[in-house]
C-alpha cells in the first residue's frame, strides 16, 4: 500500500476536475480489515476534502497529465510557468485565441474529446472501460455540468467564456462520443472476460448502467 505524506501533491483520478491537491493531514486506519489512510487534502478547485484511500485512487500530481486536458485547442506550453504563459493566464490565452478566429469546429472538438485513459490503445481493455465508465459521473445539470466543462476546457471558470446553453449543447455532443466509446469498450471486455465486464458495470454510476442497457437494446 502506498503511504502518502503531508505536503505531497496528488490528483484524485475519479475527480480530476478538482485539480491537484496538497495533503495537509495523513492518518493510518483500516477499512474492512485492510490498512489504508485517512487524508485531508486541499484541492485547487474543490477546497479541503477528507478522503479514505480505501475508496479513492490517488496519484502523484506530476503523473496526472493524462487525466487533465491539454490547453484548449492545442495552445503551446513552452515557457509556461505556474499556469501562465509570458504573464498570461490560461483564461486570457483562451480568450485571445477565440478572438483570433479559431473555428467553432475546433472548439467543439476540444469540448467533446475523451481523456486519453479512455482511448489509449496501449492500455488494457479493462482500463479503457473503467475510464469510460467514470465519465458518466458528469451530468448536464448544475455543478456537474460546470465540473465537466472545466475538465474539457482547462478553464477554472468555463462560464467566463461560455453561456450555459453553449455548454449544454457541447455536452450533448460529448454524450454521443462517450456512448460510442462505452459500446466499444464494453464489447471488448465482454469478449475477453464477461464476468469482469459485468462486475465493472455493476460498480459504475447508474447513468453508465442505463446508457449501456440502452445501447445493448439498439443492437
Amino acid at each position: 500500500m502506498k503511504l502518502w505524506s503531508i505536503g505531497e501533491r496528488v490528483v484524485h483520478t475519479g475527480k480530476p476536475e478538482w485539480g491537484a491537491g496538497a495533503i495537509t493531514t495523513a492518518t493510518r486506519t483500516t477499512q474492512d480489515g485492510r490498512p489504508c489512510q485517512l487524508l485531508s487534502i486541499r484541492f485547487e478547485r474543490a477546497g479541503l476534502k477528507t478522503i479514505s484511500t480505501a475508496f479513492a485512487n490517488l496519484i502523484p500530481a506530476e503523473e496526472a497529465a493524462s487525466l487533465t486536458p491539454e490547453p484548449l485547442l492545442g495552445a503551446p506550453t513552452n515557457g509556461a510557468t505556474n499556469g501562465t504563459q509570458h504573464g498570461r493566464s490560461k483564461e486570457d490565452d483562451f480568450a485571445a485565441r477565440l478572438m483570433g478566429g479559431q473555428g467553432s469546429s475546433d472548439i467543439k472538438l476540444a469540448m467533446t474529446r475523451l481523456p486519453d485513459a479512455a482511448t489509449d490503445p496501449f492500455s488494457t481493455p479493462v482500463e479503457r472501460l473503467k475510464a469510460t465508465l467514470a465519465l458518466y459521473r458528469f451530468q448536464p445539470t448544475g455543478g456537474s455540468l460546470l465540473d465537466w466543462a472545466a475538465v474539457q476546457s482547462g478553464l477554472a471558470d468555463p462560464m467566463s467564456r461560455f453561456n450555459r446553453h453553449e455548454l449544454e449543447k457541447f455536452f450533448e455532443s460529448f454524450v454521443i462520443v462517450r456512448d460510442n466509446q462505452l459500446r466499444k469498450a464494453a464489447g471488448e471486455v465482454r469478449k475477453l472476460d464477461p464476468n469482469a465486464a459485468g462486475a465493472l458495470v455493476r460498480q459504475a454510476p447508474s447513468a453508465a448502467q442505463q446508457a449501456l442497457r440502452r445501447l445493448d437494446g439498439m443492437r
